[in-house]
């Protein structure tokens, strides 16, 4: 049974199970009536509550015999999933001079990493080198209905693993892109693939930035859409950096009040350089009358179809190598009607498993979410303050189907 997502005026505005709003919450007084006083020879008040309970148990038990469903299931473990809210500012563009980063000690990268040289990364002034037949994304081709198997062989996915840093280059509440300058976020990248590659030595890692491009704010701004939009000159410094370092960049858009379409024409320039891709982030897609921060937002298939598609004329038009596009996704009414995406060619869409959780909760959603709805391919996001404990990348590798693409935050 696949969950539907509530309408905005359905939406619940109390904290949700388990995040860090209702774990504060004072504790609720409630008050039960209790069942008059009755004869002796009546069954008690536990025995009567106990009956009952036993004959719903039952009912439900017949009921779901038939039918039955995953998102019943699993529901509640998805609904403990959440993510940080970037803190609000007061003008439409972030720039250096906004959001001027302040140095911290970085994560620990490298349980188990290899010191050998890392195995050599394509280099995308031009096209990626054509890749070996392998198994990979969401499974092979015959297990996937017709409309649903991977048409673009010649991108980077499944030949390759990416593996991406995310936040905002001038804001170190954000992500790690805040908190290290590029060459240490180079340095850090490199330990935590070789880590992977050590793992799986069959795959060779690519490694990333994702830069949040648009980023979602609790308060309207000059235009209404409760977005800053970081000033392209960064944007540009990240994607010569990951070009001469034969890595890529995800734009990352959080679209607030505004629409993919819009938030996509403003960075255009930059998508069409060869090793800059693009991501959505439904959380902070509101629609009208919610705010960032109150509410979690939504994309629907059609607004991904209209980036897929975008980007696929992209890479038509001029000659570029297949664009990746990612996803974030933590909980089903994220993306609205999700069983309507479909592989476009010249684009490969990724799933990110997002949220923060203990191992056993982030594999639970990354089935949900991944493992049991055909996509192109799998991502899953890392959170390395957040996470408790943080998986180690053996348990990130083995997940069914391992992930095309690892993000830490």
């Amino acid at each position: 049974m696949r969950l539907g997502a509530p309408s905005p005026t359905e939406r619940r505005e109390d904290p949700r199970p388990f995040s860090s709003e209702w774990l504060q919450a004072p504790p609720q007084v409630i008050t039960r009536p209790r069942l008059p006083v009755l004869p002796a020879w009546v069954p008690s008040e536990q025995a009567v509550r106990a009956g009952l309970v036993l004959l719903l148990v039952l009912g439900t038990a017949l009921v779901g015999a038939g039918g039955g469903g995953r998102g019943d299931r699993r529901l509640a473990a998805r609904d403990q999933m959440s993510e940080q809210l970037p803190a609000a500012g007061a003008i439409d563009t972030v720039t250096p001079e906004a959001m001027a980063p302040t140095a911290v000690v970085g994560p620990t990268v490298a349980r188990g990493v290899n010191q050998a040289a890392p195995t050599p990364t394509p280099t995308f002034a031009a096209s990626p080198p054509t890749p070996t037949p392998v198994q990979g994304g969401i499974g092979a081709a015959a297990t996937l209905p017709p409309d649903l198997v991977n048409t673009t062989t010649e991108g980077l996915l499944p030949r390759y693993r990416i593996l991406t840093f995310y936040g905002h280059p001038h804001n170190d509440n954000m992500g790690l892109l805040g908190q290290h300058d590029p060459v240490q976020l180079l340095q850090l990248l490199r330990q935590q693939a070789d880590a992977y590659e050590a793992v799986d030595p069959t795959r060779p890692v690519i490694i990333a930035f994702e830069v949040i491009a648009s980023v979602a704010q609790s308060e309207p701004q000059y235009d209404g859409t409760y977005l800053l939009h970081t000033d392209l000159d960064t944007l540009n410094e990240y994607a010569d950096i990951a070009a001469a370092n034969n890595a890529l960049l995800f734009l990352d858009l959080q679209i607030g009040l505004s629409t993919v379409a819009a938030d996509m024409d403003g960075i255009m320039p930059l998508l069409q350089r060869p090793n800059v891709h693009l991501a959505l982030d439904p959380e902070f897609a509101m629609a009208e009358g919610e705010t960032p921060s109150v509410h979690i937002g939504s994309v629907t298939a059609e607004q991904i179809a209209y980036a897929q598609e975008t980007l696929a004329g992209l890479v038509s038009q001029l000659g570029l190598p297949p664009k990746i596009l990612i996803v974030h996704q933590f909980r089903e009414d994220m993306i609205e009607n999700k069983s309507d995406l479909a592989p476009v060619p010249g684009v490969q869409l990724v799933i990110d498993a997002d949220g923060f959780g203990d191992p056993v909760l982030k594999t639970d959603v990354y089935n949900y979410l991944v493992r049991d709805e055909f996509i192109e391919f799998g991502g899953i996001k890392l959170f390395y303050d957040q996470d408790k404990p943080l998986m180690a990348e053996e348990e990130v590798l083995a997940l069914e189907p391992a992930p095309d693409l690892i993000i830490y935050q």
